[in-house]
């Protein structure tokens, strides 16, 4: 039975325990017709601390599903979860192979951060990744303009280590061709 189905009508308006895994997860949100709802926090299972609460509280519908992206022992996604002052939530990622830049996409559409959220401003973000000690310069995510020069950004947690939490600073406005970009050692 779907989370939907099973609430239909009832309202979320705090996460008492994120979805959790044995080797943490990526990313997770509230799926409602094929698009993101809700962006959710996530754990690794034994490292999680208290209650998150939701940026808006929303009703549950039927049909309503929680998608999750559970990591493997060796998986090395970077995922960006972020909500904008229009109340879109976007998660998008990238899976670094190596030393060098990797753009995050949208986990949905495959588009970059500029063409999905042109002219919206990041109010909350996270980022989770494994890779804290192979991440450069900051050991995060920036927000590069469409010239690559950074404009905000958010530093990695590393769910094995800490409970993720959302934070609204480090926020940008974003404009056409601007990029989500982590930038990693090896």
């Amino acid at each position: 039975v779907s989370i939907g189905t099973y609430g239909e009508g009832k309202v979320i308006t705090q996460i008492l325990q994120p979805p959790t895994a044995p080797n943490g997860i990526a990313w997770a949100y509230v799926n409602r017709r094929g698009s993101i709802l809700c962006i959710l926090p996530v754990g690794v299972a034994g490292v999680v601390s208290q209650p998150c609460p939701m940026a808006a509280g929303f009703a549950l519908q039927a049909g309503d599903t929680i998608q999750v992206m559970a990591n493997t022992a060796a998986d090395r996604e970077v995922a960006l979860s972020l909500i904008t002052n229009a109340g879109v939530h976007a998660i998008f990622s990238a899976t670094p192979s190596g030393a060098g830049n990797n753009d995050l996409t949208h986990i949905l559409s495959g588009q970059g951060l500029g063409a999905s959220l042109t002219n919206q401003r990041i109010i909350s973000h996270f980022v989770t990744s494994v890779d804290d000690q192979k991440i450069a310069s900051g050991g995060g995510v920036f927000y590069l303009n469409d010239r690559g020069l950074p404009i905000g950004g958010t530093v990695a947690t590393n769910p094995s280590n800490l409970q993720v939490k959302a934070n609204g600073v480090g926020g940008a406005q974003i404009g056409l061709n601007f990029v989500a970009r982590c930038i990693t050692t090896s």
